[in-house]
């Protein structure tokens, strides 16, 4: 099974209600007084549904006694909870939020032995082994549609970073 991770957030009128804080809602496009939560995702032979999720809170919205955790963290702890219950991981992909956090995304990914493809900026570098070779496929077109429903021309290409 391949497992999905993505955050989402909805806005929220008011601060009553616990984890609501002005933050980027992706959905929407911008920063909004709203919640977000890290979400799993499961592919298996065609279909996609959910599987689990778990609240961001930020630093301001913490209570006593909580722990900090950054959305890769609670992503990373999602993916830990989904082994232990059983499941059969064969890859995760995320976009680019976890692509970029190494030390606590992708490191703890590659310690439990699951494969991964991650989205990262361009302008974001990483190390390789000297023996492992970098694949670049040239860029392709393609037609975004936004959350708020207009058309964008983007540009994308795979980057394989050693063995594909």
């Amino acid at each position: 099974m391949i497992v999905i991770i993505d955050e989402t957030g909805d806005s929220k009128k008011g601060k009553t209600t616990d984890c609501v804080k002005r933050q980027y809602i992706g959905n929407l496009g911008k920063i909004e007084n709203g919640i977000v939560s890290v979400n799993a995702y499961g592919y298996c032979d065609g279909v996609t549904f959910p599987l689990k999720s778990k609240m961001f809170k930020s630093k301001e919205r913490l209570k006593e006694g909580d722990k900090y955790k950054t959305k890769p963290e609670l992503a990373v702890e999602i993916i830990k909870e989904l082994k232990e219950t059983g499941f059969n991981i064969k890859r995760v992909v995320s976009d680019s939020l976890y692509g970029e956090s190494h030390s606590n995304f992708v490191s703890a990914i590659e310690k439990l032995k699951i494969e991964y493809a991650v989205g990262i900026l361009s302008n974001h570098g990483i190390w390789l082994p000297n023996e492992d070779k970098v694949r670049v496929n040239k860029w392709r077109r393609f037609d975004h549609i936004r959350w708020d429903g207009k058309r964008e021309d983007r540009n994308i290409r795979e980057i394989v970073y050693g063995k594909k």
